[in-house]
């Protein structure tokens, strides 16, 4: 069965290295593969994988909740393991952790009474769990937060020296025209399935269209049920109002998210608690406006005005019901969706690369910037085209105002520097750091004096 080579398990490998390790608690979605990874992972890096999911089995919550001591707790799972779990050796996984508190807390007696134990834990709706635990060992654990699949994830595994091809660029110059062929049509059908591990999987190994689109319907309706199972009752009718409208808020020219879109007569005071639920559970991104693009961004949110995206480009197209086959034959229903779903992929590749959430700006209805980027001392705009059709004065007046060194585009056309302005292909989304750091060492340079080089 095919595994996509996921960027986190070199930070997997960098934990696991650590004479100072405490126990790791994985952040993610449901679906974007964070057991497979830990599973992966452990059978690559250890000799024994001990794996416990508190979902399945409940017996363990009484484990955890009784008074009971460390050695207890080991000697009990290993005998569920069938075998001793090993110090140093054995990688003990705790999965859907979220489930049982009580297991959530003693992560801090592992840290403090049995370190040399290598404990990795995972769970769906942690955001929401850590939310509510006001015991948690805050200190006593390392986070890793898993995204769904990259495009450049999905690339090495299908086409590893493209992947590579890219990831290496040390320069801007154009991509060749039979590569870029090449990596529109994969980058084409990425988009079917997004970033969820399994549909992708499916589709690439067995190129069955309608068995992918059933495993994102799946998924979709496992989220449905999420908000029946762990949301507060009074807020499940509202988050599935807010769940539901995304694609109608994407779909506008003014993408500013409305409550009153997600239900008429909607207040913003009703639904926080809807919406905040939503953002713990990392199904949603929520993008700020700005009202000053100063550094740093945070200090200038405007808390009233934000946009909504999806956590995932696929499960946006399945929301709006649009046919993968209609996206692949670019047909009309595409055409009128396709600005939403590719500013939605930018916004999450983007988040898996840089750690500042982006933000929005606007200028008295003249214009809008789709995103702004804070890497390192630069405040960078963001501009996001579906096509090679390129004109807008959005960059044009932002520019004007704030002269900012590098600007970035995102487009169908080929790569380019020219002016400060940077354009990246959308099958280089996930290179972004990498080029603008290129181009912020060509500006340093330039800025030498020429005798002084």
């Amino acid at each position: 069965m095919m595994f996509f080579k996921r960027t986190a398990l070199t930070h997997l490998r960098a934990w696991q290295s650590r004479t100072d390790r405490k126990p790791l608690l994985l952040q993610g979605a449901r679906q974007v593969g964070k057991t497979a990874l830990l599973k992966h992972f452990g059978e690559e890096a250890f000799s024994d994988v001990a794996y416990f999911n508190f979902e399945v089995q409940r017996s363990l919550h009484s484990l955890f909740a009784e008074q009971t001591t460390m050695r207890t707790i080991l000697d009990t799972l290993s005998i569920l393991h069938g075998r001793p779990l090993q110090p140093h050796t054995t990688l003990i996984i705790f999965d859907e952790i979220q489930e049982s508190p009580s297991a959530l807390r003693w992560l801090k007696y592992f840290a403090e009474e049995a370190p040399d134990y290598a404990i990795a834990s995972a769970g769906s709706l942690l955001g929401i769990t850590l939310g509510r635990e006001r015991t948690f060992p805050v200190g006593k654990v390392e986070f890793l937060t898993i995204n769904p699949l990259t495009f450049f994830e999905y690339l090495d595994t299908v086409e590893p020296a493209l992947c590579n091809y890219l990831r290496q660029m040390q320069m801007i110059q154009p991509i060749p025209d039979i590569l870029r062929e090449r990596l529109l049509n994969m980058f084409r059908t990425f988009l079917l399935t997004g970033g969820m591990p399994e549909p992708a999987r499916i589709l690439a190994e067995t190129h069955d269209i309608t068995h992918a689109e059933k495993t994102l319907r799946d998924i979709l309706m496992a989220y449905r049920l999420d908000f029946a199972k762990h949301a507060p009752t009074k807020d499940n009718p509202k988050i599935t109002y807010l769940w539901d409208s995304l694609p109608a808020q994407l779909g506008r020219d003014n993408k500013k998210f409305l409550y009153q879109s997600a239900k008429p007569g909607a207040r913003a005071r009703e639904y926080e608690d809807a919406l905040l639920w939503l953002v713990q559970a990392g199904l949603v991104h929520k993008v700020y406006r700005t009202v000053k693009p100063h550094l740093p961004l945070s200090a200038y949110d405007d808390l009233t005005a934000f946009k909504l995206y999806a956590l995932d480009v696929g499960i946006l197209r399945i929301m709006a019901q649009l046919d993968a086959r209609s996206m692949l034959e670019r047909k009309p229903l595409f055409t009128e969706f396709k600005g939403s779903l590719t500013e939605n992929y930018v916004l999450q590749s983007l988040t898996a690369q840089f750690p500042i959430p982006l933000r929005y700006w606007t200028s008295n209805a003249q214009a809008e910037v789709d995103f702004l980027l804070q890497h390192q001392d630069m405040i960078i705009p963001i501009e996001v085209k579906a096509d090679e059709n390129i004109r807008s004065k959005s960059l044009s007046v932002y520019h004007q105002q704030f002269q900012p060194p590098i600007r970035v585009r995102f487009s169908l056309r080929n790569l380019s520097f020219d002016g400060g302005l940077l354009n990246i292909p959308l099958y280089c989304t996930d290179a972004t750091q990498n080029l603008i750091d290129v181009c912020g060492s060509m500006l340093s340079v330039a800025s030498i004096p020429t005798h002084e080089r």
